[in-house]
C-alpha cells in the first residue's frame, strides 16, 4: 500500500518538473511570465530550462574533494605561521645582536665577572676580541 501511494505521489510530481511557462505583455505594457495563457492576450510559450548538469559526482565525493581542499589550506596555514615565527625570531635574533655589539662599539670601560663571581674591567684587547665576536654574530644573525 505505500509503495502504491508513493509511486503515484512520484507520478503527480512529474507534470510539475516539466512545467510550461508562458510571456506575455499586459495591457500596462508589462512583461508577465504565468503557468497559465492569458485569456485575451497573445501568450508566447516557453519551456522551463534543463536541469543543470551534474558533473556525475556524488555528494561523498564533493565532500571529499571539499574537505582534501580544506586540509591544504591548513596546511598552507601552518607553513605560513611556522615562517612568520622562525623570521620573527631571526629579527629578534638579529636586534640582540645589534645591541651587544654597539656595547663594544660605544668604548669606555667594560666590566666583566671572574671565575670567582668578582667584577673586573675588560682590558681593550678583551674589548676588541668581543667587538669582533660580536661583529661576526651581527652578520650570521643579520645576514649581511
Amino acid at each position: 500500500m505505500k509503495r502504491l501511494i508513493l509511486a503515484v505521489i512520484a507520478l503527480a510530481v512529474v507534470p510539475m518538473a516539466s512545467a510550461t511557462l508562458y510571456k506575455y505583455i499586459d495591457k500596462n505594457g508589462k512583461t508577465v511570465y504565468s503557468d497559465t495563457p492569458p485569456p485575451d492576450a497573445d501568450a508566447k510559450q516557453l519551456s522551463a530550462p534543463p536541469p543543470p548538469a551534474g558533473n556525475g559526482k556524488s555528494y561523498v565525493e564533493k565532500d571529499k574533494e571539499l574537505e582534501k581542499g580544506r586540509e591544504k589550506a591548513r596546511e598552507e596555514a601552518k607553513k605560513t605561521a611556522d615562517k612568520d615565527k622562525v623570521a620573527a625570531a631571526n629579527k629578534e635574533r638579529c636586534e640582540q645582536a645589534k645591541q651587544n655589539l654597539q656595547i663594544y662599539l660605544d668604548g669606555g670601560r667594560i666590566q666583566k665577572m671572574n671565575k670567582d663571581g668578582e667584577r673586573e674591567l675588560m682590558s681593550d684587547e678583551e674589548i676588541e676580541a668581543e667587538r669582533v665576536k660580536s661583529q661576526k654574530l651581527v652578520n650570521e644573525a643579520c645576514g649581511k
